[in-house]
């Protein structure tokens, strides 16, 4: 077995878009742990950052928001150690406007909403669970002429503050200090878990990182409860 070493140096993570709210605030805490590593994070869709690694993107880590991803780079023999979940996700109805959302994805009918902000499915596991959740709700083709896409859940959030009357975004951005103004209840309600699969976040090392110690810690604390706080804090759950 090679021996690890850990040294000065950078980590280069991909991360999916949601986390994005939380990613500060767990670098910080990793660079505390050790200041000799610094952090490289790109935040995009997941689809799209999966295919950049297909394409030889020099990358460490994938922290990826549908665990489908990194189990197909593991088997692919693209990335090494098994993937693992490190947090599990949530869809949540974000209107920015007086709205009452008592009603949940019923309330997407109401004639007065023109425009509903969706990640882009093809590129963002969150559209995916927001067209399976509104699929089992019988609602997907009657509202589908309404959506406004984003390429990742990031840009979804954005379209439904500054654009769209409504949208479906990650439970997690409602934490984030810029959103602190949303409150549950008034601006925003949690989607019935029940109408899609869990979103479980998956983090796993690439080929690329096999003998980086840097790459390793980074892995072993984002499965940490340090992590696990700092996750819980901005409406993950944990696996």
């Amino acid at each position: 077995m090679v021996a690890l070493v850990l040294q000065a140096g950078s980590v280069r993570v991909a991360a999916a878009a949601n986390v994005s709210y939380a990613i500060g605030e767990l670098v910080r805490a990793f660079e505390q742990m050790y200041p000799d590593i610094r952090m490289q994070i790109t935040l995009g869709g997941t689809g799209k950052l999966v295919t950049q690694i297909r394409h030889g993107a020099p990358y460490d880590l994938l922290m990826a928001a549908d665990m489908a991803y990194p189990q197909a780079l593991y088997r692919d023999g693209l990335a090494v150690a098994l993937p693992r979940v490190y947090a599990r996700g949530a869809l949540a109805l974000l209107g920015t406007k007086e709205l009452d959302l008592a009603a949940g994805l019923r309330r997407l009918t109401d004639p007065a909403i023109q425009t509903i902000a969706i990640a882009n499915p093809k590129t963002a596991p969150y559209g995916k669970a927001s067209f399976e959740a509104l699929k089992n709700a019988g609602l997907l083709e009657r509202l589908a002429p309404k959506f406004v896409y984003g390429e990742s859940i990031s840009q979804t959030v954005a379209h439904t503050v500054n654009a769209a009357d409504i949208g479906l975004v990650s439970k997690s951005a409602l934490f984030s200090p810029q959103m602190k103004q949303y409150r549950e209840g008034r601006e925003w309600v949690t989607v019935e878990t029940q109408l899609y699969d869990p979103i479980d976040q998956g983090i796993v090392i690439l080929t690329s990182a096999k003998n980086s110690a840097g790459a390793k810690a980074w892995y072993d604390f984002m499965l940490s409860a340090k992590a696990g706080r700092i996750l819980q804090h901005y409406g993950y759950t944990l696996p």
